[in-house]
């Protein structure tokens, strides 16, 4: 089973095999998420997105590339709904999380760090953006070993946390819980 833990951190410095970023549907980088992962594992990540989807990929999908200079094997970007542009199906939200664990384990990847897909810049409600998030990942069959979901900030890490106990309580078979401290992040 796959255990699945809430960090509080960086997700640019998570020691893993795959970060999943909430890319753009372009593909080129951007705001939120998306500009931190490209800034910190450099232009390789880019030259490779323009490589593998010159054209793009579609909401609620996912596809790989390289991690440049961050610390994990891969980035597995994904296109989460954008709820401020009207984009308000929470299936195109729960497919994000779905497929990136479906590339993840095509990878072979066994850890895992996603971020709260749509909960930043595209203003998903954060209550219903973690509740997604943590059913959809407790529900998804994977070969993945650790799925790690990382937030900046104490408040929605508290929260993240919540919600996991509540979906996968530590004393059944749905997979292990727990909570974990990394980088805090800088003031």
């Amino acid at each position: 089973m796959t255990r699945l833990t809430a960090v509080l951190g960086d997700l640019t410095h998570q020691r893993v095999d795959v970060v999943v970023n909430a890319a753009s549907n372009r593909m080129r980088g951007g705001g939120g998420v998306d500009g931190a992962i490209h800034r910190a594992g450099g232009p390789a990540i880019l030259r490779d997105c323009i490589a593998r989807f010159p054209d793009g990929i579609a909401t609620g999908d996912a596809g790989w590339t390289t991690a440049g200079n961050l610390p994990a094997r891969w980035v597995v970007h994904t296109v989460g709904p954008n709820y401020a542009a009207g984009q308000r199906d929470p299936s195109l939200l729960r497919s994000c999380y779905r497929r990136s664990l479906a590339v993840a384990d095509s990878l072979g990847a066994t850890t895992v760090a996603f971020p709260l897909i749509s909960s930043g810049i595209f203003a998903w409600p954060l209550a219903d953006a973690i509740e997604i998030a943590v059913d959809t990942i407790a529900a998804t069959p994977a070969t993945v070993d650790h799925v790690m979901i990382v937030t900046i900030d104490d408040a929605t890490h508290r929260r993240v946390h919540a919600q996991i106990l509540r979906r996968c309580p530590p004393s059944t078979e749905a997979g292990s819980v727990g909570a974990l401290l990394d980088d805090p992040p800088t003031p």
